[in-house]
């Protein structure tokens, strides 16, 4: 019996864009963030719309709703790399290791030249969390959901589990910590820019602070 090739016809190109890859679609949001978080600082969240974020980013309107589900979640890339920082080194912890070493020696916040540039816009956006309660929402919201990976690395260290009572309190004030010495940082920022000295008092004041915090652990 003869083999019978079925002719299925000419293959239709396809149509449309090509898929966004997840690197280029963090991209697109870190680029949109930025844009907003000029405006923003510029006119202020309620003179500020979705309209003219989508314009200052080059972007359509229905791109930066599919990435956004507000115009104030926008500044949600900003911040994170403000926590993001910290958490990266806190997983680098190592064993044996006291933190606040580990703090000095390694951390890096998120707001030097090695996080792209971003330094003014992330410290700017947080001092803006201060006068603009819908900012402070996404940036509190960052921040307790920041404190689950804390917990995390606590019990591994502490050798229990991340719902004990004392590895959550313990989380809650790093994250407290880390809160108050990043407004502390921005406020100096403000005034002085950002300079090797006021990243060094920030990383100073950080370790100095935590101490208490991973003491018995």
């Amino acid at each position: 019996m003869e083999d019978v090739t079925v002719d299925s016809g000419p293959i239709t190109p396809r149509r449309g864009r090509p898929p966004v890859s997840d690197r280029q679609r963090q991209r697109q949001r870190l680029d949109i963030s930025r844009h907003a978080v000029r405006l923003f600082a510029a006119h202020g969240v309620a003179a500020t719309s979705g309209e003219q974020i989508a314009r200052a980013a080059g972007v359509s309107e229905r791109t930066l709703w599919r990435h956004f589900p507000s115009k104030e979640s926008c500044v949600e890339p900003l911040l994170t790399q403000s926590i993001a920082a910290f958490r990266t080194v806190l997983h680098a912890w190592p064993s044996g290791v006291d933190l606040t070493e580990h703090l000095r020696a390694a951390y890096q916040p998120a707001l030097d030249a090695s996080s792209g540039g971003d330094a003014e816009a992330v410290l700017t956006v947080v001092r803006l969390t201060h006068d603009e309660p819908a900012l402070r929402a996404v940036y509190l919201v960052l921040r307790e959901r920041a404190e689950d990976t804390f917990a995390e690395v606590l019990a591994e260290r502490a050798g229990g589990a991340p719902g004990l009572l004392d590895v959550r309190m313990r989380a809650a004030t790093m994250s407290a910590v880390l809160k108050v010495a990043t407004d502390d940082l921005a406020r100096a920022v403000a005034a002085e820019g950002v300079t090797p000295e006021a990243l060094r008092r920030h990383r100073e004041q950080l370790a100095d602070a935590l101490s208490p915090v991973t003491r018995g652990l």
